[in-house]
This record gives structure tokens, sequence and C-alpha cells, in this order.
């Protein structure tokens, strides 16, 4: 299959479901104008929209019906608020202070400290409006509480927050190859094996397909996050959008900084094998989760 054809087509679906469920700036007489505006500001300000695409493409993988979409559409939009969420406070001068995101100004540099971190505040509870509107999907309760659980427990306290607090406690220490992992597990890869299982639960996946799905999901997110860390030493601030080389201004412990460049490719390629093994059990219908793993591994930003 032709990945970047169906990444578009699938990001264009995602997109045209964010634009439906999103408020509009334009609300109670425009007493939250400002707060929504910045809230879309970060949203719609591009992006490839993986964590999405991975949750309607594992739905795929299971055998979901055509229908389903519509269920699994809110899912992947609270997905992508929650990410987008994470970027914007990750983006704080408290954090990793950094002036662009996706090539243009971050939330802070337009609408100020504190109408970022309420911008970021906004689109995580607006993310579990969606997870638990009922008017929008129409699954049943059981598998919405899974799901809200499933998420919930990923974007907080042991999953993407704390790898992020690890993240930060960790500059300019040296500490184990363990610890990276860990960073790397929770502050990336928690919430990418959530987003492709929230799509294998909604669309009925049984316990050997939701096994093969999270190891499926554990791989692609380490290999995004070393993907990412290669991109960072190795690519230029207009390729990535962002700064490049902050990890190493920041004293960020890396998987570059650890094994060198090409042994890190080495083990980028070896998390992409292991992720598309996991898929085994999956026939055609799981061909999109396979070409996206080899995707992350040849990104360039």
């Amino acid at each position: 299959m032709e990945i970047k054809t169906y990444l578009n087509e699938q990001r264009l679906v995602v997109e045209g479901a964010l634009e439906k469920y999103m408020p509009a700036a334009e609300v109670e007489n425009g007493l939250f104008s400002v707060h929504i505006e910045a809230m879309r500001y970060s949203l719609f300000a591009g992006g490839k929209r993986i964590r999405p695409i991975l949750c309607l493409a594992a739905g795929e993988a299971v055998g979901a019906r055509p229908s389903l979409e519509t269920d699994l559409l809110p899912i992947a939009c609270a997905l992508e608020c929650i990410h987008t969420y994470s970027l914007i406070h990750d983006d704080l001068p408290a954090m990793d202070n950094d002036d662009l995101r996706r090539g243009k100004p971050t939330s802070h540099k337009l609408y100020g400290e504190a109408g970022a971190i309420l911008a970021g505040d906004g689109l995580l509870t607006w993310a579990f409006d969606l997870l638990s509107n009922s008017e929008k999907s129409k699954l049943l309760p059981e598998k919405r509480l899974a799901i809200i659980h499933l998420i919930a427990r990923a974007a907080g306290s042991l999953g993407m927050v704390g790898g992020q607090l690890l993240d930060i406690c960790h500059e300019n220490k040296e500490f184990p190859f363990e610890t990276l992992r860990a960073i790397h597990r929770n502050k990336t890869g928690a919430l990418i094996t959530a987003s492709i299982l929230a799509g294998g639960i909604a669309a009925g996946a049984d316990q050997a397909q939701r096994e093969a799905l999270r190891r499926y999901g554990e791989q692609v997110g380490l290999a995004f996050q070393i993907v990412d860390d290669l991109l960072n030493a190795t690519s230029t601030t207009a390729q990535l959008g962002k700064a490049a080389g902050s990890d190493a201004c920041r004293g960020k412990a890396t998987y570059p900084g650890f094994f060198g460049i090409e042994a890190t490719r080495q083990k980028a390629g070896a998390a992409v094998a292991e992720a598309e093994s996991a898929l085994n059990i999956f026939d055609a219908k799981a061909d999109p989760l396979r070409a996206i793993a080899r995707y992350i591994l040849t990104r360039s930003h």
C-alpha cells in the first residue's frame, strides 16, 4: 500500500472530525473566544495525526465494520487533543522553553504563559468530554469505560505525565540506560500504545488480539521516540519545524547519546521489526499498521 496516501487520507478524516467536534471561537458572546482560539491554534497548527490514525488503523485490523468509524472518530480526536495539550505544556518556559512547534510560534509566544497553560488544560478536559459523550459515539458503556480508563492511565502520572517529569528531572545527569527506557516508554510510548488498544477495544478485539496490539504499540512507540532522538541530533530546524539539537543543549539523555547514530538506527529498525512481528495473528486488514511502523522508521520530521 502507498502509506503516504493512506496517512494523508486518514489525516483529512481526523481533521474533519476535529473541526466538527471542537467548539468555535465565537461562543458565549465571545466570553471565551480567546481561550478557544488558543486551543484551536495549536490543535490545527499541523501535525501528522499519528495517534488518531493508529487508533483507526487498529480498529480496521480487528475488522471494524465501516459504520464503527463513527464511534472511533471521537476517540481518535480525543487522543489528538491530549497529544496537543502535552505539546503546549512541553513547550512552556518552565519545561522545554521552545519558541517553535511545527514551524510556527508556540502557544505561549502568542497567548502568554497563562493562556497556553489554560489552552492545554482545555484540550485535556475536552478530550474526556468527547470520550464520555454518548451522543457522539454509540459504543456500549463497558467499552467506553474501558477506553476512558486506558487513556486516562496512559496520559497521567503513570504514563505520559510521569515520563515528562522523569525527562526533566534527569537533564544534565548521568543515569543508567533503563532510566532512559522508562522515560521513552512513558513519555511517548504510553499514549501511542493506548491509541492502538483503544481502537482495538472499540472494534471488539479478543484477548489475543489485544495482547498483539499492545506489543505492537510498545515497539512502535519505542521506534517513534528513537527516531525523534535521531532527528533532533541529525536534522535542521527547518526540517523539524522546531529547534534542532535541543536535546544536546538541554543535556537530555537520548539513544544517540548512549549508543551513537548508527547503532541507534539499528535499534529503531529492530523495534519496527518486532512491531511487525507482533501483528502475525492478523490478516491483510492490519497492513496499514505494518506500513505505519515502516513509515515511522523512515520519516524525516
